[in-house]
């Protein structure tokens, strides 16, 4: 297992370093009409700006992100509740969860702008909608996964629907229920972002990117990019770490095995 765990990071490393060096290339040879920048050029820029530029921008892009991730998550959460507790209500909540998924967030956007004043709310709807249809599937999923044993077990003992649920279907839903948590983390930021791109409030990772571009400035757009994909990693492997050790727990295996 050991050896296998090295092997993983070696490839992974591996990759990494060829994506880096064929980004370098690209940037050297200028590739698409130089378009593409050198990893240094992008690294010069971050250090040229300052770290305080950054900061500025991206607090509000997380914070927003973040607000939009709660928000989306826990309605995704109430709602495969609801279906599990009233079943009928699964055509509707499903409806509702393939709505939020196909349709454009461009779309989505006017219309959410013109129904809430503040431009905020505006990004932290769109980063909610960019979670919900992922999270209610994982949920709803996880919440319907118990062995049919369990739930006879609960039923004999006299429990119902909420006995099921709390006893054994809200353990057994955390694998499936933090994997697509996992997954909306970096949705949710990619939402903020969007959201400020096309809202243009007066500061975030949105508007940043927009001044970088019509100022010509390819390393500082580059850098943006790269630190928005930066942010949503580091929430992916924020829940990730928390999924490790819930998922243990939850099937009752102990860590290291």
């Amino acid at each position: 297992m050991a050896r296998f765990g090295a092997g993983r990071w070696l490839a992974g490393l591996g990759g990494i370093a060829g994506l880096v060096a064929l980004w370098w290339i690209a940037g050297a040879l200028e590739w698409f009409g130089g378009t593409i920048p050198t990893p240094w050029s992008v690294l010069a820029q971050i250090g040229e700006t300052g770290s305080a530029y950054y900061i500025d921008n991206f607090s509000l892009t997380i914070e927003l992100a973040l607000r939009g991730f709660i928000w989306g998550n826990a309605l995704a959460i109430a709602l495969a509740v609801v279906v599990i507790l009233v079943p009928p209500a699964e055509g509707l909540a499903t409806q509702l969860a393939i709505l939020s998924y196909c349709t454009p967030i461009i779309a989505v956007a006017p219309i959410i702008q013109v129904a809430f004043a503040e431009v905020s709310t505006m990004i932290v709807f769109l980063a909610a909608i960019s979670v919900f249809f992922t999270t209610m599937i994982g949920a709803l999923s996880g919440l319907r996964s118990p062995h049919s044993g369990s739930i006879d077990l609960v039923k004999v003992y006299g429990g119902g629907r909420f006995a099921q649920l709390w006893r054994v279907r809200s353990v057994a839903a955390l694998p499936n229920t933090l994997a697509a948590i996992k997954i909306a983390a970096p949705a949710a930021v990619l939402g903020a972002v969007l959201g400020e791109f096309l809202a243009m409030p007066e500061t975030g990772a949105g508007p940043a990117m927009i001044i970088a571009q019509q100022s010509g400035n390819i390393p500082q757009v580059w850098a943006i990019a790269l630190i928005s994909g930066a942010v949503a990693g580091l929430g992916y492997a924020v829940v990730a770490v928390v999924a490790r050790y819930a998922t243990t727990w939850s099937t009752g295996t102990a860590m290291g095995r």
